[in-house]
Formats: structure tokens, C-alpha cells, sequence
């Protein structure tokens, strides 16, 4: 089953971990056979943030929301369970200084 794992914090705690650490976290979990993709994101002031309502769209500079912790990136995974998913997070080095939201990936049915 694939799990995404959204890692949440800080923008100048995270900027201020050593990207050799996150490289070899996801040589880990590639060696492992868990890590399927990831990304780094660039700071949340380069987002736009899209809205429909009454078939109106606008666009709004910066995130949806005004918090202290911004969304800084992703971990696709790869595992047999929630708990190997949770493992395999636990891991991720942001976790020190933010959070890791984990959510099972919803297969869509083509119509």
C-alpha cells in the first residue's frame, strides 16, 4: 500500500537541517525498497493558493492558511501497513523539528 507523508514545520528550522541527512534517509529507504518519490518545496511565498466558488476562480499569493508550520515536502512510500508506514516516518529527520503527517494513498477507479 502507498503512504504519503507530509512533512510539516518551521521554514527556518527545516532550511537549517543538513540536506546530507534527508539524502541519506531516502537512500534508507530506497535501499529498503520503501521510497517510491519525494520532494523538497520551495518557501511558502512562492505559493499561489487557487479557489472556485460559483464557478469564479481566484488566486491568492502564499499558502491556504496562516500557520507556523508550513508544508516543506513529501515522502512517497511504499509498505505493507500503517504501522510499517509509521516506522518507516518516524525516520524522516524533519520529525525532529516539525511533524509527519502520514495518509494511505486512495486508489481512484478509472470512470
Amino acid at each position: 500500500m502507498k503512504y504519503l507523508c507530509l512533512v510539516y514545520g518551521e521554514e527556518a528550522k527545516i532550511a537549517a537541517m543538513d540536506d546530507a541527512e534527508c539524502m541519506s534517509c531516502v537512500e534508507g529507504l530506497l535501499e529498503s525498497g520503501h521510497f517510491i518519490a519525494g520532494e523538497a518545496l520551495q518557501p511558502v511565498e512562492t505559493a499561489t493558493t487557487l479557489r472556485i466558488r460559483n464557478g469564479k476562480t481566484t488566486f491568492t499569493d502564499g499558502p491556504f492558511a496562516e500557520t507556523k508550520e508550513q508544508l516543506a515536502g513529501f515522502y512517497l512510500l511504499e509498505a505493507r501497513d500503517l504501522n510499517e508506514a509509521l516506522d518507516k516516518a518516524a525516520k524522516i529527520p524533519p520529525a525532529r523539528v516539525g511533524s509527519i503527517e502520514v495518509r494511505p494513498i486512495r486508489q481512484l477507479q478509472p470512470a
